[in-house]
């Protein structure tokens, strides 16, 4: 009888996680590690006969599938196929949730970024913000999956959060809410200056961006580019790959590497969908910024099309692939790294910007006393017959936009500087 229970056993499980989309090389050594298998097995039966509560064999497998693909690295995953509904909803951008990018990094819920709009960027959550407590579950050990589930719930239900930032322990309660992401939005800066923010990746995203572009050619001339990617946290490569079409047109944007010739793939612009050829570009990126959005940072500067301005980025650069299986779940594997085109792996690694400017607030001394030479009595006159100008006239206070968003000040003055200085 024991026998034949993990004879059943091995079947199920062999049946449950062989992947459709892989191919078994027919020449490769593929012994069956047997003394695992039966460890496996054995390690099965006590859970089941002797666990201090009454599990399913369904729940235990899940349990032993979940572990085998979150113990490979951050990114990989077991789905169930509730799981796998809910999954598909956070890609598609519309979910009920407090709206929050988390990665688990060195055993630590930490954030990436919050959603723009979400309840969680209003409550004043950061990026490196460490989530420890979910409601009244401490989030040790928990999978990515079952974390999630505690985060999401009805439209309107609250959820309390215990935020560990700089050593202290910080509450915060939000309410849940429907997440209906435009993932770009766009508007005019000083002059012809264009803004562009995208908060992730969607499917969607590259024919979003394009279609802001164009409404915003259609009122005037484009003489410069504000790409934001800070607080990023990546989504869909196509779509990255479609953003930085829109700039080049030609050559290598970014390349994956894996095992399987399924993993590798290589993407290149295509001049039909460039929409800036020669405009002046900086992208505005920080740690917050992940994975696509660091293909895109790293594709426009390799092909020294954009200056990279901010801090340096948070350093996701693999590839994950949703695998079905045959029983309706499916396995979320890492597959492959991508890179950029000149090689880079930005793996563990991250974006150097060009120029790094971090997030700063700005105080200036106002109301100094100083004198201009047009107020010394007896002064020259202007050699060119030009107006003359007194300390009066002279503008010493910032902008609005240097007391609220130092680095997007920054990236505005460059780029009104940038055509005298390569005219």
């Amino acid at each position: 009888m024991v026998n034949f229970l993990r004879y059943g056993i091995l079947v199920c499980l062999l049946s449950s996680i062989m992947p459709v989309a892989f191919a078994v090389d027919a020449n490769q050594d593929s012994v069956l590690p047997t003394a695992e298998i039966q460890s496996f097995v054995e390690t099965f039966e006590t859970i089941r006969e002797g666990y201090v509560e009454v599990l399913s064999d369904e729940e235990i497998l899940h349990k032993a599938l979940k572990g085998m693909a979150a113990g490979l690295d951050p990114h990989s995953e077991y789905f169930t196929r509730t799981e796998l509904v809910a999954f598909n909803e956070l890609t598609s951008g519309n979910y009920a949730g407090i709206g929050v990018e988390v990665e688990m990094k060195d055993k630590r819920l930490t954030v990436v970024t919050p959603i723009d709009g979400s309840a969680a960027s209003e409550a004043g959550i950061l990026p490196g913000d460490v989530i420890v407590r979910i409601n009244k579950t401490l989030i040790t050990d928990l999978g990515m999956q079952d974390i999630i589930t505690l985060m999401r719930g009805e439209v309107g239900t609250k959820v309390s959060l215990d935020i560990e930032r700089n050593g202290e322990i910080q509450p915060f309660e939000l309410t849940r809410r429907l997440v209906e992401d435009a993932s770009v939005s766009y508007k005019w800066l000083e002059g012809a200056i264009a803004y562009f923010r995208i908060s992730q990746f969607q499917g969607d995203t590259a024919d979003e961006f394009n279609k802001a572009i164009k409404k915003l050619q259609a009122e005037k001339s484009i003489q410069g580019v504000v790409l934001d990617l800070r607080n990023n946290p990546g989504g869909v490569l196509q779509s990255a790959v479609g953003v930085v079409d829109a700039f080049i047109n030609s050559g290598m944007i970014v390349y994956t590497d894996g095992r399987h010739e399924m993993s590798k793939s290589q993407y290149v612009a295509s001049s039909r969908t460039t929409l800036f050829e020669k405009e002046p570009l900086v992208v505005l990126v920080n740690e917050g910024s992940a994975s696509a959005s660091e293909i895109v940072a790293g594709a426009l500067q390799d092909h020294r099309r954009a200056v990279i301005l901010g801090t340096e980025t948070f350093g996701k650069g693999s590839v994950q692939t949703v695998v079905p299986l045959s029983n309706g779940d499916a396995v979320k594997l890492t597959t492959a790294l991508y890179y950029t085109p000149n090689g880079r792996s930005i793996q563990a690694q991250g974006i150097q910007p060009d120029l790094v400017v971090p997030q700063a607030s700005l105080s200036f001394d106002e109301g100094q006393f100083f004198v201009k030479e047009a107020e010394l009595k007896g002064h020259l006159g202007n050699g060119t017959g030009g107006e003359e100008r007194t300390s009066a006239d002279v503008v010493t206070g910032i902008g609005e936009l240097a007391k609220t968003d130092f680095q997007l000040f920054q990236a505005v003055t460059l780029l009104k500087t940038l055509p005298k200085l390569i005219q």
